[in-house]
C-alpha cells in the first residue's frame, strides 16, 4: 500500500491541489472534546445516538494522506484464504439452487461478470418478484469493509453471506438447515468441501459462508487512475480530476470517505463506520425520500444512521444512495454537499458559546465544482471493471440485434 500526502507531490501537481477556495472554519461552533462541529454533537444528542470520532481523521490544518488499495485483502485467522476455498466459494456464489425457487444466486444482485458488483437497479428483485427496500451494494472491495449491509449489522463477510440466504424477500430459504440440504443435493460439492476444509468435512452453514467469503476476498480493484497517480504516474489524472481531488479534501468529503477504500467503515480505520444521514434538512430529504428508512437509527428519529460506503467504482454503481433513488452521480454530489456538508446557502447551526441556533453562510457548489468532483470520482473506477462492462454491453447489444 502506497501513502501519499500533499507535501509529497511535485510542485507542478501541488499548485492545482492547494489553489482552491477553502471552507471557512466555524470556530465558535467546534466541540474540542469530541473533535467535531458542535452542530453534529447537537444532532447526536437530539437523535439519542452515540457520537463518533471519525471527524478527527481529517483536519483542514494538516495535509490529507492519499493511499492506494492493497492488491490483497486482509484475511481472518479463523478463515485463511486458500485456492480451494476460493473455487468452492465461487461455485456457491453463482449457485441458484441456494434460493427457494432456484431462480436467484448471490450473483443475481451482485454481478461480477458483466457488471460493477451490483445489479444496476434502485432496489433488487428477490424470489417471487418481491422488491427489496434497499439498493444492493457492490461486492467489489467489500473485503475491506469493517461492517456490511447498509445498516452495518454484519461484522464480517462470513456473517453477511448468511443473511440473504434466509431473507424472505431475497433468496427466501426457510432456514440454514434447508440451505445445507440444497448443497448436499449436488454430489459435486462434497469433494470441493473436502479439498477446501479437509477430508469428510461436514457441510454446514458456517463452511458455506466461509467459502463464499473467501471468494469475495479476491474481488479487489486497485487498478484505477487514482491509484496509478498516487503510485507516481503524474499523468494518470486530468486537470479536472486534480481539481476534483483537491475539492474532495477541502470540501470535507474526506471526513467520511477516507483511507485506501474511501470509507469510514474500513478495516484500515474503523473509527466511524456509521454516520448520520442526512445531517442538514434540505428539500432533497423529501424529494428523494431520504428518511423513510432510518437504517441503524431509531425508527421515528427523523434522521438515518448508515454505513459509510466505499467510493471505489462509485461512478459505475448507480443508481445511488441506500434507496437507489438518485440516477445521476452529479446529483449525488450535489445532495451530499448539501445534506452532509451544509453547502446550502444559509442554514442554522448550534452555537455552544451563545446557546442559540445561529445562521451560517456556506454557498452551494457550482456546477463546475460538482463536475470536478464527479471527474475525480470517475478516477476511482477499475480499468478491469470498465472493460468487463464494455464487453458485456457489446454482447447484450449483439443479442438484441440478432433477435
Amino acid at each position: 500500500m502506497i501513502i501519499l500526502t500533499v507535501t509529497n507531490f511535485p510542485a507542478a501537481v501541488i499548485d492545482p491541489l492547494i489553489e482552491q477556495p477553502q471552507v471557512e472554519p466555524v470556530i465558535s461552533e467546534y466541540d474540542p472534546l469530541l473533535g467535531v462541529p458542535a452542530s453534529k454533537r447537537f444532532l447526536w444528542q437530539a437523535l439519542d445516538l452515540q457520537p463518533v470520532s471519525g471527524d478527527q481523521v481529517v483536519r483542514s490544518s494538516s495535509p490529507y494522506v492519499w493511499q492506494t488499495l492493497p492488491d490483497q485483502a486482509p484475511e481472518p485467522e479463523n478463515n485463511p484464504i486458500t485456492a480451494e476455498k476460493v473455487v468452492l466459494g465461487k461455485r456457491l456464489f453463482f449457485d441458484k439452487n441456494l434460493s427457494w425457487d432456484r431462480t436467484l444466486s448471490c450473483s443475481s444482485c451482485h454481478d461480477v461478470i458483466g457488471g460493477s458488483g451490483d445489479d444496476g437497479v434502485p432496489t433488487s428483485l428477490g424470489i417471487n418478484d418481491q422488491l427489496g427496500g434497499r439498493n444492493a451494494p457492490t461486492v467489489w472491495n467489500a473485503a475491506f469493509q469493517s461492517v456490511l449491509f447498509w445498516d452495518g449489522r454484519a461484522a464480517s463477510l462470513e456473517e453477511q453471506a448468511k443473511g440473504p440466504l434466509i431473507n424472505p424477500v431475497e433468496m427466501g430459504m426457510p432456514s440454514w438447515k434447508e440451505v445445507e440440504q440444497r448443497v448436499l443435493e449436488d454430489p459435486a460439492y462434497q469433494p470441493l468441501f473436502d479439498a477446501a476444509f479437509g477430508a469428510d468435512t461436514v457441510i454446514d452453514i458456517d463452511r458455506i459462508a466461509e467459502a463464499i467469503a473467501s471468494y469475495e476476498r479476491t474481488l479487489i480493484t486497485p487498478d484505477t487512475p487514482y491509484d496509478r497517480f498516487v503510485e507516481g504516474d503524474l499523468n494518470a489524472l486530468s486537470a479536472q480530476q486534480l481539481r476534483g481531488m483537491a475539492s474532495f479534501q477541502t470540501l470535507g468529503c474526506v471526513n467520511c470517505h477516507f483511507g485506501p477504500n474511501f470509507s469510514g467503515a474500513s478495516l484500515f480505520d474503523s473509527r466511524a463506520p456509521l454516520r448520520i444521514f442526512p445531517i442538514y434538512p434540505t428539500p432533497f430529504e423529501q424529494k428523494y425520500e431520504l428518511t423513510q428508512d432510518t437504517g441503524a437509527a431509531m425508527a421515528g428519529s427523523g434522521r438515518g444512521s448508515w454505513r459509510v460506503p466505499s467510493l471505489r467504482n462509485v461512478a459505475l454503481t448507480g443508481p445511488w444512495l441506500h434507496n437507489g433513488s438518485v440516477s445521476e452521480l452529479k446529483e449525488v454530489v450535489r445532495i451530499m454537499s448539501s445534506v452532509q456538508l451544509g453547502h446550502t446557502g444559509r442554514y442554522l447551526v448550534w452555537s455552544d458559546d451563545h446557546k442559540v441556533m445561529t445562521k451560517l453562510d456556506r454557498p452551494a457548489l457550482s456546477d463546475d465544482e460538482i463536475e470536478d468532483v464527479v471527474a475525480f470520482l470517475q478516477s476511482l473506477s477499475s480499468d478491469m471493471l470498465l472493460e468487463r462492462i464494455k464487453l458485456a454491453k457489446g454482447s447484450r447489444d449483439e443479442t438484441i440485434v440478432s433477435q
